[in-house]
C-alpha cells in the first residue's frame, strides 16, 4: 500500500518534478517507508512507500525496466503475484525483485492491457510506456484504491489523494455543481469521474484510460458483473448457494494473507467482521490480533457493540484489543479525521475508522475488514421493498436519499440551483442492461457506485492516515460476482444477508448471526449538542463561510434551532452534512 503521484507533459515542455515531490510528500502518511522521484522526457513519476510485500529496497518504485522499456508507480497488493511470477518466468522472464510491483510490469510487457484480467486484489497504478510515450491508468474492478487525476491538452497529473493533486496547483477547485447535488441528496456519494472539484476527476472502479503522446485519451471499462441468476444456476439449491458462499469467501480470506509482514482484523462484532476470523482461524491462523472500539452512549443510544466482539474473540481465541473512545477525544480529533478525507465524507463511522486505525497502527500494519458484504448480500433496509416491482426509483430514492429536490432548493443558495442530478443519475443507471429486476438494479447500483465512493473510500482515507493497509474479502472479485448471481430470494429475507447468514453458521457462533443488525455508532455526530454543536455553529456563521454563500441561511438556522429534527432516512444528521463540506473546503484552503 503507497501513494503514488505523477505528471506527464503533452506540450514539448519538462514535467515539473519539484510539483511532483510536493505531491509526492503531502501523501507521507500513506507511505511512511520511504520515496521516491523518477523523471524522463516528458515524464514524472513519484512514490511514498509502505513496505509489506518484499520489504527489501529491490521493491523501490517509481520502477523503471529500461529492458521493457516500461515505468510504474503502483498502490494496492496483487494477492496471486506469486502464482503470476511462476507463470512470467516460465515465459523467460528474469526478476530482480521479489514483490508483486514487478510483477505488474513484467505481466503488461507479456499480455498488454488485457494484463489486467489476470490482477486478482486491490490496485492503481500508472504505467508508461517509453517507446509510444503513452501512459495508462487503471484501476481496480472494485475501486478499493483510489487514483485522482487531472487531465487538459498540455498535461495530466494524478495522485492517489484529492489533497496530494491540489499540491500541484493551477486546477479548477470551484465546486462541480453536479457533484454537490450528489452530496447533499444522494447520501454524499460523488459518483466517478465527478469529485466535489471542477478541476478534479477519478477514474472509475474497472476501468483503463490511455492517454497518448499527443494528450488524447481512450477509455475501457474492463469489467462488469452480470446481476441475476444465469444459464444453469436454476439447477441450485439454497444449500448449493451456501456452500459456494462459504467457498469462495474462504479463497478470499486466504488470498488477503500474503504478506511479508502479520496480518490482523477489524473486528465489530457484527455478522461480516466475524466471519473474517472465524474463515481465518478455520485456515490455521492462531493468535490473530483482532480489533474493536466504542464511544460514548447518547441517551439510551449505545455507542459500542463490544458484546459481541468479546464473544467471537473468546472463541476463537484472538489476541483481542478494545479501544474506548471518549467524547472529548472524538472532538478533539475531528479536524485531523476531517483532513485525512480525499473528499467530504459525511458518514459518522469515518471517526470511528480514524481513531481505530490509530491504535490498530501500534500493532499491525495490515488488516482485513468485513466492509462490502451489505451491499452484495442485500443487507440493507432499502432492498426488500425493491422485491416488489413498482417505480425502483421512488423506492430506492425514499429510501436512500438524504433529501429530495424541493428540500434541495431549500438548501442552497438560489445562484446553485439545478436540475435533479441525483434522481437521473440513480435512473440512468437503473436503465443500463444486465441487471433486469428492481431488486438488482439497487444491489448493482449500491455495488459499483455507493459501496465505492462512501465505505471503501472511508476505509482507504482513515487506515491510511496511519499507514495501514486494510483488506476486503467480500470485494474480491470472484465473491462479488457470485453473489451477483445469488437469487435475491435467497439475500434480502430475514433481515438481510440471509444466505450468508445461513452459511456463516458452520462457521461462527450464532450469537453474533441472530443478533440485531448493528453499525459503527458515533451517537455525538447524530445528536449534535453541547461541544459539538457549537463546533457546527461556528463552522457554518464563519466569515468564509459567509463569503462562499453556498447555502440558504435560513435553512441553516432552521437546522442550527433543533439538530435532532433533522435526521436523514439513514440516520444522519443534516446539520453535520452541511458542517462537514464547510469544514473540508476550509481545511482545504478553498
Amino acid at each position: 500500500m503507497c501513494g503514488i503521484a505523477g505528471e506527464i507533459t503533452f506540450d514539448g515542455s519538462r514535467p515539473d518534478v519539484g510539483r511532483v515531490a510536493a505531491m509526492t510528500a503531502q501523501m507521507t502518511p500513506r507511505g511512511p517507508d520511504g520515496d521516491g522521484v523518477f523523471a524522463r522526457g516528458p515524464m514524472a513519476f513519484g512514490h511514498r512507500r509502505l513496505r509489506i510485500i518484499d520489504l527489501s529496497d529491490a521493491a523501490h518504485q517509481p520502477m523503471h525496466d529500461p529492458e521493457l522499456g516500461l515505468t510504474l508507480v503502483f498502490n494496492g497488493c496483487i494477492y496471486n503475484y506469486p502464482e503470476l511470477r511462476r507463470e512470467l518466468q516460465g515465459m523467460g522472464y528474469h526478476f530482480f525483485s521479489h514483490g508483486d510491483t514487478e510483477v505488474i510490469l513484467k505481466a503488461w510487457h507479456a499480455w498488454g492491457p488485457d494484463c489486467v484480467h489476470r490482477l486478482y486484489g486491490m490496485f492503481a497504478f500508472c504505467l508508461w510506456e517509453q517507446h509510444g510515450q503513452r501512459a495508462h491508468l487503471v484501476r481496480d474492478r472494485l475501486g478499493i484504491k483510489p487514483l485522482y487525476y487531472a487531465l487538459d491538452g498540455q498535461r495530466l497529473r494524478f495522485a492517489s489523494s484529492l489533497p496530494a493533486l491540489l499540491k500541484g496547483g493551477g486546477l479548477d477547485t470551484s465546486l462541480d455543481p453536479v457533484a454537490l447535488h450528489h452530496y447533499l441528496s444522494f447520501h454524499s456519494v460523488v459518483p466517478a469521474p465527478r469529485t466535489v472539484l471542477s478541476g478534479v476527476r477519478k477514474l472509475p472502479p474497472a476501468t483503463l484510460l490511455s492517454i497518448e503522446a499527443d494528450g488524447s485519451s481512450r477509455e475501457k471499462e474492463y469489467w462488469r458483473p452480470v446481476f441475476g441468476p444465469q444459464p444453469g444456476d436454476e439447477k441450485r439449491d439454497f444449500a448449493d448457494w451456501q456452500d459456494e458462499t462459504l467457498a469462495v469467501m474462504r479463497r478470499a480470506v486466504e488470498r488477503r494473507l500474503v504478506a511479508d509482514v502479520p496480518v490482523g482484523v477489524l473486528l465489530s462484532g457484527g455478522l461480516d467482521s466475524s466471519l473474517v476470523v472465524g474463515l481465518l482461524a478455520e485456515a490455521g491462523q492462531t493468535g490473530l490480533a483482532t480489533f474493536s472500539i466504542g464511544f460514548e452512549a447518547v441517551d439510551a443510544e449505545k455507542g459500542d457493540e463490544f458484546q459481541y466482539s468479546d464473544i467471537i474473540a473468546k472463541h476463537f481465541d484472538t489476541n483481542h484489543h478494545q479501544l474506548f473512545i471518549d467524547a472529548s477525544r472524538t472532538l478533539s480529533e475531528l479536524p485531523n479525521c476531517i483532513a485525512a478525507m480525499s473528499e467530504p465524507m459525511v458518514s459518522h463511522d469515518c471517526i470511528g475508522f480514524y481513531l481505530l486505525s490509530e491504535e490498530v497502527s501500534k500493532h499491525v500494519r495490515v488488516v482485513q475488514s468485513g466492509q462490502g458484504a451489505d451491499e452484495i448480500f442485500a443487507g440493507y433496509h432499502w432492498y426488500p421493498p425493491m422485491m416488489d416491482g413498482g417505480d425502483a426509483l421512488a423506492t430506492y430514492r425514499a429510501a436512500f436519499f438524504d433529501r429530495d429536490h424541493d428540500e434541495m432548493l431549500e438548501v442552497l443558495d438560489p445562484r446553485h440551483h439545478g436540475h435533479d442530478e441525483s434522481s437521473e443519475f440513480v435512473r440512468r443507471h437503473f436503465a443500463l442492461p444486465d441487471a433486469e429486476r428492481a431488486i438488482d438494479k439497487a444491489l448493482r447500483l449500491d455495488t459499483q457506485v455507493m459501496l465505492v465512493d462512501d465505505p471503501v473510500k472511508r476505509v482507504d482515507n482513515m487506515t491510511m492516515a496511519f499507514g495501514l493497509e486494510a483488506r476486503v474479502p467480500f470485494l474480491d472479485h470472484e465473491v462479488v460476482e457470485l453473489a451477483a448471481r445469488i437469487p435475491a430470494e435467497h439475500k434480502v429475507p430475514e433481515g438481510g444477508k440471509y444466505v450468508l447468514r445461513e452459511a456463516a453458521r458452520r462457521v461462527i457462533p450464532a450469537g453474533v448471526i441472530d443478533r440485531p443488525k448493528g453499525y459503527f455508532p458515533v451517537p455525538a455526530l447524530k445528536y449534535l449538542r453541547g461541544p459539538y454543536l457549537e463546533r457546527v455553529r461556528d463552522v457554518l456563521t464563519d466569515r468564509r463561510a459567509r463569503e462562499r454563500g453556498l447555502f440558504n441561511p435560513r435553512y441553516v438556522d432552521t437546522l442550527l434551532a433543533n439538530p435532532e429534527a433533522h435526521i436523514t432516512p439513514l440516520r444522519g444528521s443534516k446539520l453535520w452534512q452541511l458542517a462537514l463540506l464547510e469544514t473540508w473546503l476550509q481545511t482545504r484552503g478553498l
